[in-house]
């Protein structure tokens, strides 16, 4: 019953008449009779009646106060009267009827000690039929206008509370704030924390009671850290109010702590299995766990002191089993509690749309999961809009947005066929934006369509015929892209119509069949004879769908008839050599295999020949062999930009040489990084022979072996008997994979595996177009999953790593018969290079396959544990009881070390012991160290240079600086000891401890260890003024060790003065200097007082390598380097920031008068004397 702070009146007045105006007159019939209580209540203008009969009053409340008041005051037995009238009371209330009539809104409140007795009779009415008796005292109470004694009103109610029943003592609980003065609200909130304590059924009443008292910050806290300790006791219906009232009497200062603590404390699972058992006894559940994060979201979203402490809290978990609340969310919540989610589906929806759309592609597996969850758990809307936002990305235009879309579309019509046949019609609106599809994302379509439309006929048999009109109109199109959708379009749609188990009963089969598959294929290749890329792809396409669709006998009696024989008689004499690898690969006869062997021989013979007769000839461009692309324009750049570049490149070297801008002691180092590409990649040049051009640039040109025919590596010795002319088997033939053969295989399933296996997945660039040409010549690879890949290369893993084993016994048998000289009499260079180039490969292939993201997925540990199993039982017999960690730490790897040929090979091996110690397996920093410190030579027994050993070498240091335990102490042993060991040393000679470090070879040396060391100062904390004097002590010297480090680097310039030196000490000193000023400076600030000296060491040495950063920057200006200058100004203004942050430095610690400032005079790199006209500023 809602009722207004005015009460409005329901009685009876008479206008006019009141006890002034006129004598007392007998009392009515209904009326009470006369008392003493009575008659100066009538005087006063209440009249009160008998039964159901309301009492009147005659005036307005206020007046009728004050005209009792007078009575009583001006009556002659005054003080007395008022006992009288008090007892005429309580005769008058001792009638059930008369005091609920004094109850009803028409009474006005009493005031003085008669309130407390009324709580006497309140025990006697609880349960009767009709009002609520104690409800309507209860409400009294908080219409009085005066309390008397307020402290005994309120101890009068804590005695009522403990003995009253349930109903009651939370009506007075909640009824406390109204009633009690706000002087009497803190002892109130003490007596309502320890009755929380004892009785947790009044939990509700009393936290609404004390969310409306007005309570001291120290008592609000203490209140609610006693409400915090029985978060994991209370109730389930309870919870929400308690997780309310706790995150509603937060403060500022202490949010983080009490967050912290509910986000410990709050166990929802646990929670949420106590919820299921209260179903299963009382037969229904309450939506409490729904309510709790409905009080959590309101506070996060409205309380911004709240949303930070959450997201502090979170983040400050590290251990798994802490994340309570975020697994459950995550988890049981979205699995167990559709209906809760159902209303959050909008942002699920978004939240979704931009994970598809990302450019990180390792959270675009996620939204497609949030996709096809929200399809199998929402209603029939949400499956509407979930369909149409998947046809959107199709239409969107981005190649990886629309074939990520396609792929969840086909598996939710897989997996939910009945439901997806619903939306349907969304799916046909695809067929209008099929230009933007690439030619897997069109069989991918048209698979998607045809599942739909001839497996649920009475559904969506209207699709059928707007896919007939669409596939013919694409058809007799002159435009190739239109005719090649066509014909793909065309053949998926036989895929699925002529299906076995989607064909009608065998009865009706042959009036159905010919009346829509054979016309279809008719219509194909009829279509398709106008041109000779249209017919191939036809044939193309019509043969991966006998491979990889069950199609009905009828139809492929049909196609057997009508269109194999004619291609035997026309095409099968003009095959290419892998189209009959791919189609005899498969084959178990002997005699087959060696066959196939021997094509591979001629293939690689070919390739020999083709290389030079293309270097003869630049711009030719071969005939297409992949007829699903783009445009053959495109792939015509491939081949034709190949020579083009080299000339270029000669030309800007010329260029370089002669410039003036170069330094005038560059040529030393320039020669080095810049070497002759003749001399180093084709040795053979230098006797005069013309090189020969490479094949992977006409990739494209050539026709794609299967996945299946690198089962070929399988193959051991083969043999077979020659039968003479009187067919007598005397001789035997042998044959097996030699080197060339083998490096054709592992080169193309290296190709296979880095465009199928992805490691780390490359972020794609999201308003630039992919390049269209990556996926020409992996035609029949799309179609296949990466776990399809990954599986079948674990299967291949034995027989590689007894390829590898025979290339780690080849060197070492050569090592130990050649003494290791590999240029030794008798060795075969061509060969060599031949194993040395396969030895690589097996290692690159290796780290790809292992490398695959999809192996840290739990669904693939099963498979990542087989792969390392095959690792680890080439050294010993396999078993099925190790842990992963000793799978992974097998030596098996570590054993090849010794044999490594080459550099790059080096790189491999060490890049493949990085991606097993991601698992954890051992680290390579030692690995890596001992490759850079052994000497490297070609097969021709020349030293390793040029370019590629350079990028190798490179990538080698950088792996070695990232895993090696201490960065710092690395830089300086290769830059104390190393580079000046080369300094002692003639012009060609070697460091003697890190023999990869030459004059050559300084420049790639010099950028990775800038390069690190900026790096490795990026990462050290900042100096605090909290953090403790060791703390201090180990930060400041570790930048001292920093300091040092750049020091020694920074002068190597005086030396080695080249101009890309310079433009490598100007690029990684500006960045150092500004790690310096944003996390070495205020460490400083804190540390002057303690440690001053070293401090003041620490500047000294920094001011050094300042100054020669000044001289070179006045050496960039002199030569007028455009390539110099534009490191200047950034440099130049971090170096006057440097200077003004000292001063600050010294400001902060009352020490302002050891600043110094003066003229810096201009120096040249040797730091003699240089052009006057340049001075800047320093300190001392």
């Amino acid at each position: 019953m809602m009722r207004k702070k005015k009460r409005p009146a329901s009685f009876s007045v008479n206008e006019g008449t009141t006890s002034f105006d006129a004598p007392s007159k007998p009392a009515a019939p209904d009326e009470v009779p006369d008392s003493v209580f009575v008659q100066i209540l009538r005087e006063s203008g209440v009249t009160l009646k008998h039964g159901n009969m309301s009492n009147e009053i005659a005036v307005d409340q206020v007046v009728f106060q004050k005209r009792l008041q007078h009575h009583l005051r001006k009556n002659p037995r005054y003080p007395s009267i008022i006992k009288e009238f008090i007892s005429g009371l309580e005769s008058h209330i001792e009638d059930p009827e008369r005091f609920r009539n004094c109850l009803l809104p028409s009474l006005p409140r009493s005031a003085g000690e008669g309130e407390t007795r009324g709580f006497q009779f309140l025990p006697y009415f609880v349960g009767e039929g009709g009002l609520n008796i104690p409800h309507l005292i209860i409400t009294q109470l908080k219409w009085l206008d005066r309390v008397v004694d307020c402290k005994d009103l309120g101890c009068k109610l804590m005695q009522l509370v403990a003995v009253a029943p349930v109903e009651v003592q939370r009506d007075i609980i909640t009824s406390l704030p109204e009633i009690l003065e706000d002087s009497q609200h803190g002892h109130m909130a003490r007596e309502l924390n320890a009755l929380l304590q004892e009785n947790t059924q009044l939990t509700v009443p009393i936290l609404d009671a004390l969310s409306s008292l007005n309570l001291s910050s120290a008592l609000l806290a203490e209140v609610r850290g006693a409400v915090m300790t029985t978060v994991s006791a209370v109730q389930l219906e309870d919870l929400p109010v308690v997780v309310k009232f706790i995150l509603h009497s937060i403060s500022a200062s202490d949010s983080s702590e009490v967050v912290c603590d509910l986000h410990k404390k709050l166990n929802l699972e646990q929670c949420m299995l106590s919820s299921v058992l209260q179903a299963s006894q009382n037969g229904f559940i309450k939506d409490s766990v729904a309510l709790v994060l409905e009080v959590i979201k309101s506070a996060v979203r409205f309380q911004k002191t709240i949303s930070e402490a959450w997201l502090k809290a979170v983040e400050n978990v590290h251990e798994t089993e802490d994340h309570k609340v975020q697994i459950f969310i995550l988890d049981h919540l979205h699995l167990s509690f559709s209906q809760v989610m159902r209303g959050y589906f909008p942002s699920i929806l978004a939240l979704a749309q931009s994970l598809l759309r990302s450019p990180d592609c390792c959270v675009v597996p996620f939204g497609g999961h949030m996709y096809k969850l929200a399809f199998t758990a929402f209603d029939s809307y949400c499956q509407q809009e979930v369909v149409g936002s998947l046809v959107t990305h199709v239409c969107s235009g981005v190649s990886g947005e629309a074939g990520v879309a396609l792929e969840l579309l086909c598996e939710l019509v897989s997996q939910k066929p009945t439901e997806m046949a619903q939306y349907a019609v969304f799916v046909k609106g695809i067929l209008d934006y099929m230009e933007k599809l690439n030619p897997q994302q069109i069989r991918q379509l048209f698979h998607l369509l045809s599942s739909l439309a001839f497996r649920h006929d009475q559904h969506v048999s209207h699709i059928q015929d707007d896919m007939h009109i669409v596939v013919r109109k694409q058809l007799s199109s002159t435009v190739p892209k239109y005719k090649r959708i066509g014909i793909i379009g065309a053949v998926m749609m036989v895929g699925i119509m002529a299906a076995p188990r989607y064909s009608p009963p065998i009865y009706a089969l042959q009036h159905t069949l010919p009346g829509r598959v054979m016309p279809l294929l008719e219509l194909v290749r009829s279509c398709s004879e106008v041109s000779a890329e249209a017919t191939a792809l036809y044939y193309d396409e019509l043969a991966n769908l006998l491979q990889t669709f069950p199609l009905d006998p009828l139809v492929q009696a049909w196609i057997g008839k009508s269109v194999l024989e004619e291609f035997q008689e026309d095409f099968v004499v003009d095959l290419g050599a892998e189209i009959v690898v791919n189609a005899f690969c498969k084959q178990t006869d002997p005699e087959m295999k060696m066959k196939v062997v021997t094509r591979l021989q001629n293939i690689t013979y070919l390739q020999t020949l083709l290389e030079t007769c293309l270097a003869a000839s630049p711009g030719f461009i071969p005939p297409l062999a992949n007829f699903d692309c783009e445009s053959p324009e495109v792939l015509a750049t491939t081949s034709s930009t190949a020579p083009a570049k080299k000339a270029n490149r000669s030309k800007e070297t010329r260029k370089a040489s002669d410039s003036k801008n170069s330094s005038t002691d560059s040529s030393q180092l320039e020669e080095a990084t810049l070497p002759n590409e003749s001399q180093q990649d084709h040795p053979e040049k230098e006797k005069g022979t013309k090189a020969a051009a490479s094949v992977s640039s006409y990739r494209p040109f050539f026709r794609e072996l299967d996945m299946e025919a690198l089962g070929v590596l399988q193959c051991g010795l083969l043999s077979r008997s020659v039968l003479d002319t009187e067919l007598h088997s005397k001789v035997n033939t042998e044959v097996q994979l030699g080197p060339a053969e083998l490096l054709f295989l592992l080169e193309d399933m290296w190709h296979k595996l880095k465009f199928s296996l992805a490691s780390t997945p490359a972020k794609k660039a999201p308003f630039l177009k992919v390049k269209a040409d990556r996926a020409v010549g992996f035609s029949r690879l799309q179609q296949k999953s990466s776990k399809d890949v990954a599986t079948f290369c674990v299967q291949l893993l034995p027989t590689l790593c007894t390829h590898l084993e025979n290339c780690h016994n080849h060197f070492q048998t050569l090592i130990t018969e050649k003494q290791g000289v590999v240029d030794a009499l008798g060795v075969d260079v061509k060969e060599q290079q031949l194993m040395c180039s396969a030895y690589q490969l097996l290692l690159q292939v290796l780290d790809t396959t292992f490398s695959w993201s999809g192996f840290s997925q739990p669904e693939q540990r099963a498979l990542l544990r087989r792969a390392l199993g095959v690792l680890a039982s080439r050294l010993k017999e396999e078993d099925t009881d190790l842990s992963m960690e000793q799978f992974i730490n097998s030596e098996y790897l570590l054993n090849l070390r010794s044999t490594v040929p080459s550099l790059s090979a080096a790189l491999s091996l060490t890049q493949l012991i990085i991606t097993l110690g991601q698992c954890g397996g051992p680290s390579p920093a030692s690995l890596a160290k001992h490759f850079l410190c052994q000497e490297w030579v070609t097969v021709s027994g020349a030293k390793d240079r040029g370019n590629k050993h350079n990028d190798a070498l490179h990538s080698l240091l950088c792996l070695y600086l990232e895993h090696t335990d201490d960065v710092l102490k690395a830089v300086e042993e290769i830059a104390g000891e190393g580079i000046r060991e080369l300094l002692t040393e003639a012009k060609d000679t070697r460091s003697r401890s890190w023999a990869t470090l030459c004059r050559q070879t300084f420049l790639v040396y010099y950028k990775a260890l800038m390069a690190e060391l900026e790096r490795s100062v990026r990462k050290l904390p900042p100096g605090r003024q909290t953090d403790s004097k060791e703390v201090q002590s180990e930060k400041l010297l570790t930048w001292n060790i920093a300091v040092r480090d750049f020091h020694i680097l920074v002068n190597l310039v005086k030396v080695f003065d080249s101009r890309p030196v310079l433009s490598v000490c100007l690029k990684y000193g500006r960045l150092f200097l500004e790690s310096f000023l944003k996390l070495g400076m205020p460490l400083l600030d804190y540390s002057f007082k303690k440690h001053k000296e070293d401090v003041q060491s620490l500047l000294k040495t920094f001011q050094l390598s300042t100054r020669q950063l000044h001289h070179m920057c006045g050496h960039s200006k002199i030569r007028q380097d455009m390539g110099l200058t534009n490191h200047v100004p950034a440099l130049k203004k971090g170096l006057e920031q440097f200077v003004y942050r000292v001063k600050a430095m010294l400001t902060l610690n009352q020490c302002q008068e050891a600043f110094w400032l003066g003229n810096l005079k201009n120096r040249d790199l040797k730091v003699n004397p240089g052009n006057p006209l340049f001075f800047s500023s320093s300190f001392s």
